[in-house]
């Protein structure tokens, strides 16, 4: 039985989170603080963590610092859908947490049943998230020995080599990620230089009210420019364009060249923005040739059909390795169709993007 540990100050939603996971076969505890949170999370030892971003007496960001110094664990967030809210919930991902929950928007006890099966759908995949034991561990050793310690250097793995490289002329760089999507976004653009060569198009499974907020902090935090697709764009070199959330993300074809706008969600698609959607709407547009494909982190499947049928026709897709993935279910589902002209670990995609694409 999955243990879970419920960490929120207000009575009502503890209570109301209990029966919700006590229904679908957990075993739960519960905290009211950051202090009885790191209580329980050495006596109870929970597989997995639900934990309220604003809580009195230590807010929801400290208790989760330090619950990845202390135990790392899986954590999800339970986030306000505003943009402080979205502020706060990429700082948690920043830090850690694997995934996000909203808040019901209006009374708690009669919106509740809304979120509940999707909450339990994303606290279950948490569960089985990979947490890296490496990340951090300099600030874990000094914080149980008091000692300034650098963490282990792991050996040199050889690169597998691979020859596809990218005609001259216009492509596509196409990105599909979901849960842990976030720092895996921030990990592959960072390395990008400003004049990439290809446009990067991103579809990220997320709210309306995260995805511009998303789009704004790895803008500060890259080289390559970074916007939210809110509507109709040019696409151009040395930029990485986001889905807007709530829309799919599709591309077109205008007088000016290729373009990306949002496009309301299509009920065929399971998750949204869609990545079969939009690598769909790519190849009408772009011979595949053209077209790098890249499926990251996130539970479900959604890419890995559109994504093998970019590789059966000639594009070069790249699944991201189960040992760096949060949740390896979109990029294995590629793996498993056959679809993945490479498999490699988060920190080498970038340099295949630029291998490829130079």
């Amino acid at each position: 039985m999955t243990r879970l540990l419920i960490v929120d100050d207000s009575p009502l939603m503890r209570r109301l989170l209990t029966d919700i996971f006590t229904d679908a076969g957990f075993e739960v505890a519960v905290a009211r603080n950051a202090d009885e949170a790191i209580v329980r999370l050495h006596a109870d030892r929970p597989d997995v963590i639900t934990l309220d971003i604003h809580m009195p007496g230590g807010d929801g960001l400290a208790c989760l610092d330090r619950i990845m110094l202390e135990r790392p664990t899986p954590v999800v967030m339970i986030s306000a859908l505003t943009s402080t809210g979205a502020d706060e919930t990429l700082e948690a991902m920043e830090l850690g947490a694997v995934d996000f929950v909203s808040k019901p928007a209006g009374a708690i006890s009669l919106e509740i049943e809304k979120i509940a099966a999707p909450m339990v759908e994303k606290v279950r995949a948490a569960a089985t998230a990979r947490i890296s034991r490496t990340a951090r561990l300099a600030e874990r050793v000094r914080l149980k020995r008091g000692t300034p310690v650098r963490p282990p250097t792991p050996p040199e793995q050889p690169r597998e080599q691979h020859t596809w490289v990218a005609p001259d002329g216009e492509g596509l760089v196409l990105v599909g990620s979901s849960t842990g999507g976030p720092p895996a976004l921030e990990a592959l653009l960072a390395p990008l230089p400003a004049d990439f060569r290809w446009p990067i198009v991103i579809a990220q499974h997320m709210p309306a009210s995260f995805t511009g907020q998303l789009a704004a902090r790895l803008d500060r935090l890259c080289d390559i420019a970074v916007e939210e697709v809110s509507k109709t764009v040019l696409l151009q070199p040395g930029r990485a364009y986001i889905g807007r959330g709530g829309a799919d993300l599709i591309i077109a074809r205008r007088r000016g060249g290729l373009v990306a706008l949002a496009a309301p969600e299509a009920s065929e698609f399971a998750w949204h923005p869609s990545v079969d959607r939009l690598v769909e709407s790519a190849m009408s547009q772009v011979a595949p040739e053209r077209i790098i494909g890249v499926l990251m982190t996130g539970m479900g499947s959604d890419g890995a059909k559109a994504m093998t049928k970019l590789h059966e026709d000639g594009g070069f897709t790249i699944a991201e390795a189960r040992e760096t993935a949060v949740i390896w279910g979109m990029p294995g589902s590629l793996v498993e169709l056959g679809g993945a002209a490479r498999v490699a670990p988060l920190p080498e995609i970038a340099a295949d993007l630029l291998a490829a694409a130079k």
